[in-house]
């Protein structure tokens, strides 16, 4: 066989097997999400219950906390507030921070790392399409780094999109690292010390806790709106005025 030939063919079996993968990875992500997130969400939300078996469990139960942090970063249809005000709830302010943020840290890289390994078909399980393209401005390492700690810093962004599109662009490893690990800070913290407000019954603090990152939230998510739409200008302005999409 010539050698065209067998090349084609490998790369058509390395295709096949990515697009097995993948799919496998799907339904995998699915069940998961079904049989894992419905009842670990409403586990969650029940703060007696969750802290009851935090305690029963001693460092284990950090252990399987941690598990749970990282299984809800990486599949981004799980949402994260509630973990977060139950780790609050249940481990306290600072270690209820140190655990999400450990956690959220872990998943990001495990993020980083399996999409640098599949490519856009990987981010596109969670996301449709014209979401990826609503940051296609990101691939411009001009302000990128700066506009990406930015989004994250602000509770309220859509970090889970930002998790997944960032592994599509060039950058490094250890930056992702650096910003992922310390831009989340604010947000969990806002979720940890409301939570643990409710752990010790002050609920004064924690609807005024809630209320503020409630408010911070609908900032954050207005703020991540304008820089989007004002990049898709300046982009349409350097192309003429012509659709980017076109």
């Amino acid at each position: 066989m010539p050698f065209r030939e067998r090349r084609e063919l490998t790369e058509r079996g390395k295709k096949i097997l990515a697009g097995a993968a993948i799919a496998i990875f799907i339904l995998l992500a699915c069940a998961i999400a079904w049989f894992i997130g419905r009842p670990l969400l409403a586990f969650v939300s029940e703060p007696e219950r969750f802290r009851e078996w935090v305690d029963s469990a001693g460092l284990m139960g950090r252990v399987y906390f941690l598990g749970i942090q990282i299984l809800q970063v990486f599949i981004a249809i799980i949402p994260g507030e509630p973990i977060e005000l139950g780790a609050g709830y249940a481990f306290g302010a600072v270690e209820g921070t140190l655990l999400c943020l450990a956690g959220s840290t872990a998943g990001s890289m495990l993020i980083f790392f399996f999409v640098r390994r599949f490519g856009v078909k990987a981010v596109e399980i969670f996301f449709p399409p014209e979401k990826i393209r609503s940051l296609r401005f990101l691939h411009s390492a001009r302000r990128r780094n700066a506009l990406v700690f930015l989004l994250m810093v602000i509770p309220g962004t859509p970090k889970d999109l930002l998790s997944y599109f960032v592994p599509l662009t060039d950058m490094p490893a250890l930056t992702w690292l650096f910003i992922t690990s310390v831009a989340r800070i604010p947000s969990i913290v806002t979720s940890t010390v409301g939570g643990d407000a409710l752990g010790v019954q002050n609920y004064v603090f924690a609807l005024i806790a809630l209320g503020v990152t409630a408010l911070i939230s609908a900032a954050g998510l207005l703020i991540y709106r304008g820089v989007c739409r004002r990049h898709d200008r300046e982009e349409a302005e350097r192309n003429g005025g012509k659709d980017t999409d076109s």
